[in-house]
């Protein structure tokens, strides 16, 4: 059975969890016979049940460590998981069926101090660790969470076939970008949801293009078929808000012929959090966060709003950056500040940028030593970004490589003076690339005859640094149309 990615259904008896299982008051221990600490410490299990009160739990065998009437077997795990024991033995006093102390492990000392009596275990070793309860073994948590944990989704379960394929199922259902998805399962989906402390049912967007309320739990089955791990969705939920504003303007980047689409740039402590690659192939494969985030971006506007090539997604050539791009910035090897500070953001705050953007093409430069060299060169190559006939009109991510990067580092430059460097390297007079100049029909209209034009709008050049230490290149991103007649760059912040 998989999670539907669009359609909802109204649930009766909702609640966000079910009430716990009470415990026996007084003394409780928690084991299992497959766990040699508890196997070592039976006879003081014994010796608390003659010389006081005692209740045992076991999790495996029902007549561990005794056949009598103060061992309970939790045959289906539910005292264990819903009282949270994550080791065996775990001693506990319970008051009114909650436990209110705890210890875990075999100690001595601690537990003559914990239960009030002495002599315990003389003949046994003073201290031996505990094992993994039983509760959240990897082969049963996803299986206890979906039973015990009270959380209900509200997408469509699809019912799947004892002899269908589940991947091809889902690629016959029009759930796929072309490549394979993993099985939304409810237990993928609710561990999913732990990345998040947001509601299940909280609105993030109204996704287009077919104008859909998409909530926490519809980005979260999505991020499972795209791949992405828990702690990724935070980043995943933050680049939807960011895709579905008006300034961003997603409709126009599906419906627009150009081969472009959200490129995400991620700033802040929550690159390194999730283990993001910015080195070596850093906008290519290999790494699960970059790869996954940007695609399971893609999938909720495909699969929630509807936004699905050949429909609203009118791209001529269309680009493989279309299938999710997503990489971060390499903040530590920078001299500058980040991408993410220059627009507005502390160092400490993690963010997405949405950029409207195309694939990446390569600036090519390994003679270069002086900055004003590299400045000159990698203007002329961006003068190509889109057309060299076209000023004003789009804008561009330049990557600058960790090996030009040093150009600008060794000779003292800040991101304001190259800024500055390059824009006037950008500057064009209108009259070469007014329609017709050189036998172009394309260009500039006649109007702007004589006036004198920069290639990219104000603050039109975002600049990132990134990529591996070997290599003299750089990377730009060409544009769609910028301003308020297409999209704007939005950079959000990513909270839990």
């Amino acid at each position: 059975m998989v999670g539907s990615l669009w359609h909802s259904v109204e649930m009766s008896d909702r609640s966000d969890s079910i009430k716990p299982p009470p415990l026996p008051d007084g003394l409780v221990a928690v084991v299992k016979e497959d766990c040699p600490t508890c196997v070592l410490i039976v006879p003081v299990l014994a010796d608390l049940a003659d010389r006081s009160s005692i209740t045992v739990i076991t999790q495996d065998n029902p007549t561990f460590p005794s056949d009598d009437d103060w061992v309970v077997h939790d045959h289906d795990l539910a005292l264990s998981w819903h009282h949270d024991v994550i080791t065996v033995p775990t001693l506990m006093e319970v008051v009114g069926g909650v436990p209110v102390r705890q210890i875990e492990g075999w100690s001595r000392e601690e537990w003559q101090t914990f239960t009030g009596v002495d002599d315990l275990g003389p003949q046994i070793a003073d201290w031996r660790p505990g094992c993994g309860s039983l509760s959240v073994d990897p082969n049963r948590a996803d299986e206890l969470a979906v039973r015990f944990s009270g959380s209900t989704l509200t997408s469509r379960r699809v019912e799947i076939a004892a002899l269908e394929d589940e991947w091809e199922a889902m690629w016959d259902r029009g759930w796929s970008d072309g490549l394979p998805v993993v099985p939304p399962t409810q237990a993928r989906v609710l561990r999913m949801l732990e990345g998040t402390s947001r509601d299940p049912d909280d609105i993030v967007a109204v996704v287009p293009p077919d104008l859909v309320e998409c909530t926490v739990e519809k980005v979260a089955v999505n991020a499972v078929m795209a791949g992405c791990r828990p702690e990724y969705l935070p980043v995943v939920l933050a680049a939807v808000e960011a895709a579905c504003t008006e300034e961003f303007n997603m409709h126009g980047l599906l419906a627009t012929t150009m081969p472009t689409g959200p490129i995400l740039i991620i700033n802040g402590p929550i690159r390194r959090e999730i283990d993001m690659n910015s080195g070596i192939n850093v906008l290519g494969p290999g790494n699960r966060a970059n790869t996954t985030i940007g695609r399971a971006l893609q999938l909720v506007i495909r699969n929630v709003g509807g936004g699905k090539p050949g429909g609203i997604d009118r791209a001529t050539h269309g680009s493989p950056a279309k299938l999710g791009l997503c990489f971060p910035e390499d903040e530590e090897g920078s001299p500058w500040e980040s991408l993410a500070e220059s627009r507005g953001f502390g160092g400490d705050v993690s963010t997405v940028t949405l950029f409207p953007g195309e694939g990446p093409r390569i600036l090519f430069d390994q003679i270069s030593r002086s900055p004003e060299s590299l400045t000159k060169h990698l203007a002329a190559g961006l003068m190509a970004n889109v057309s060299p006939r076209l000023a004003l009109m789009f804008e561009t991510v330049l990557v600058l490589g960790p090996e030009h990067m040093s150009r600008y580092h060794d000779a003292g430059w800040s991101r304001e003076r190259f800024l500055d460097a390059l824009t006037s390297e950008l500057t064009i007079e209108a009259d070469t690339i007014i329609r017709g100049t050189d036998g172009i029909e394309e260009g500039m209209p006649e109007f702007l005859a004589g006036e004198t034009l920069t290639k990219f709008p104000p603050g039109g050049i975002h600049v990132v640094h990134a990529g591996s230490g070997a290599g003299l290149f750089s990377m730009t991103f060409g544009g769609w149309v910028a301003g308020a007649t297409g999209s704007v760059t939005v950079t959000k912040e990513i909270t839990r």
